[in-house]
């Protein structure tokens, strides 16, 4: 099985307010696929995921100048949103 090159678990107020409807929100490596996370997820925590849903950020831009508005790099992530089954979950901080 394919190694997931990045991964960490999004904590914001929104993210924080899906988890009780048992959605996670995880920033990924921009390579990686849908089928591939969710594989992951299902073998690394043991949990059973109902959906997939992914988005790329948008990118960052720096101002130059009063007028002009240069892209300052490319995001190298995606985001991906998963759905568990009801009755599962991920420990967010299990030490």
């Amino acid at each position: 099985m394919d190694e997931v090159q990045y991964l960490n678990l999004v904590l914001t107020k929104k993210s924080l307010s899906l988890f009780e409807i048992n959605q996670y929100i995880l920033n990924v490596d921009s390579g990686s696929t849908k089928t591939k996370i969710k594989s992951w997820i299902e073998l690394f925590f043991n949990v059973k995921v109902i959906g997939v849903n992914s988005y790329r950020p948008p990118q960052k831009r720096e101002k130059r100048g009063k007028i002009q508005q240069i892209m300052k790099h490319r995001m190298r992530y995606k985001r991906m949103i998963i759905t568990l089954k009801p009755g599962y979950s991920i420990p967010l901080f299990p030490y």
